[in-house]
């Protein structure tokens, strides 16, 4: 039971949560991201990918904060995406230190960069906010664990994906994750990348 293998805090949020059974998407995927491996999981709607992507950041960053640099970057396609995976991970993390921070175009840059300086564990963002601040040196990549995308099918837009890979060429190791809905030969191409060795996980 891949959910009986994570943190024990993680546990209780689970058991709080009243959510007991991992989905089959989960029982197949939680496994092979957490052994660290570069991930292409591809699921239906209502297949617990959300759920998948916030329960292995927590366990990657071990349920506790570290440090002021992220550890964790999720990337989403617009504001509206980066708020709502913000006020779920909440729902995991507001009995813990965990520092959780919603950045998006719509907000100042420089105010970004004052509250990414002040400390953050897991910043969720848009592809091309993620890169302004990475150019504007306003926020390090030098303790990043992982990096996973959430509905990836927005990064077939030319600007996304050339967003997303000038954000990977400033980071020395990190694991990816990226979820979609089916497999795209678009997607396929971060194998020359940043996916290298990639395991692909479908449902």
């Amino acid at each position: 039971m891949p959910f009986k293998k994570l943190n024990a805090d993680i546990q209780e949020v689970l058991i709080h949560k009243e959510i007991t059974t991992p989905t089959p998407f989960q029982s197949k995927s939680i496994p092979v991201i957490k052994s660290g491996a570069n991930v292409f999981c591809t699921a239906g709607i209502g297949s617990g990918k959300t759920t998948t992507l916030i329960l292995t950041t927590l366990q990657k960053l071990k349920f506790t904060a570290e440090g002021n640099a992220p550890r964790a970057v999720v990337l989403v396609e617009n504001k509206e995406s980066v708020m709502g995976l913000y006020n779920t991970f909440l729902t995991y993390t507001k009995h813990t230190s965990l520092r959780v921070y919603a950045s998006y175009e719509q907000l100042h840059i420089d105010v970004q960069k004052s509250e990414i300086f002040m400390g953050v564990d897991i910043l969720i963002s848009t592809p091309r906010t993620l890169n302004k601040l990475v150019l504007l040196n306003g926020v390090s990549t030098s303790q990043l664990k992982i990096l996973s995308i959430d509905d990836a099918e927005f990064l077939i837009q030319k600007l996304n994906y050339t967003a997303l890979l000038s954000i990977t060429q400033s980071i020395k190791k990190c694991q990816y994750v990226i979820y979609s809905e089916k497999g795209h030969p678009k997607l396929k191409r971060f194998e020359s990348y940043f996916m290298e060795y990639s395991k692909t996980v479908s449902s």
